[in-house]
């Protein structure tokens, strides 16, 4: 047993598995010296440096290349979506908002929106803030009713930028009397 604990204490690595760490930045005489494998100035030269993951080396980059399509308007008004067919779900046959979101068929605040998705089996009275053509006639065809809300100013589009400019010139007015 004593052997064995001799030989462990003797071992030692394969010829050339192990290597020496590479030493840079200790002068010319270590082949490393000068730039530090690093190559010769630029950003990548530099301690910190990073390169997000779209950048194309300098060329114009893929989402200034492409064209812009559309347009999106900022200041419009947000609808909660609903689906006539989802209507059967509430009870007691009033679809107002409150009533939506208490079934579930409405998330978040803001103005419903009825669209004309589905079959109206039962009479139902709807409350909402926009009810399509399809839908207002599904619902009356199946003997309910239909009635507009109006949308609360916080969730209705406001045009915003700067105020209209008034003309604040005095015109030249000719006098009756020349």
């Amino acid at each position: 047993m004593a052997n064995d604990i001799a030989e462990l204490s003797r071992l030692t690595p394969a010829k050339g598995s192990v290597k020496n760490n590479k030493r840079i930045g200790r002068g010319r005489g270590s082949g490393h010296g000068d730039t530090a494998t690093k190559g010769h100035k630029g950003a990548k030269s530099r301690s910190g440096y990073s390169l997000p993951t779209w950048f194309e080396g300098g060329q114009m980059p893929i989402q200034r290349r492409l064209p812009k399509r559309g347009f999106t308007q900022t200041n419009r008004t947000e609808y909660n979506e609903v689906n006539v067919g989802g209507l059967a779900r509430v009870e007691g046959g009033i679809c107002d908002p409150t009533t939506l979101r208490r079934a579930g068929l409405v998330k978040g605040r803001g103005p419903v929106a009825v669209l004309g998705v589905g079959e109206v089996t039962q009479p139902l009275t709807v409350k909402a803030h926009r009810v399509t053509k399809s839908a207002q006639e599904k619902i009356i065809a199946a003997g309910g009713t239909v009635e507009l809300l109006e949308v609360e100013a916080e969730f209705r589009r406001v045009k915003k930028g700067p105020a209209p400019k008034v003309s604040t010139r005095k015109r030249n007015q000719k006098s009756s009397g020349e």
